[in-house]
């Protein structure tokens, strides 16, 4: 079992202390400066103001590239799937063909 541990990460100039297992310490960490890097952004852009606002606009920011990046994902496994389906039936056919000619 993992034991959790407190994590200090830092997030437009505020400390925040946040229980996590071990092994996930330095994805936490990851995440935290990823966050922080898109705030700031957000901030520095001067369109948005007050923490609360920057966080939810951050947060839309990120879940839109995640889901942009899923859709990706989905297309090339769809795409993949269609390819390994064309190679067997190729596969398939060349089989057959070949059991035809020797008469099996």
């Amino acid at each position: 079992m993992t034991q959790s541990n407190t994590v200090t990460v830092q997030i437009l100039d505020k400390e925040y202390c946040i229980a996590c297992p071990a092994d996930e310490r330095s994805n936490l960490q990851n995440a935290a400066r990823y966050l922080d890097g898109k705030m700031r952004e957000i901030r520095s852009g001067g369109k948005v103001i007050g923490a609360d606002r920057v966080a939810v606009m951050a947060a839309l920011n990120i879940t839109h590239e995640l889901l942009h990046k899923q859709q990706n994902l989905d297309q090339q496994v769809s795409t993949s799937r269609n390819h390994v389906r064309d190679l067997l039936g190729r596969v398939d056919d060349a089989l057959h063909d070949d059991a035809d000619g020797r008469g099996v």
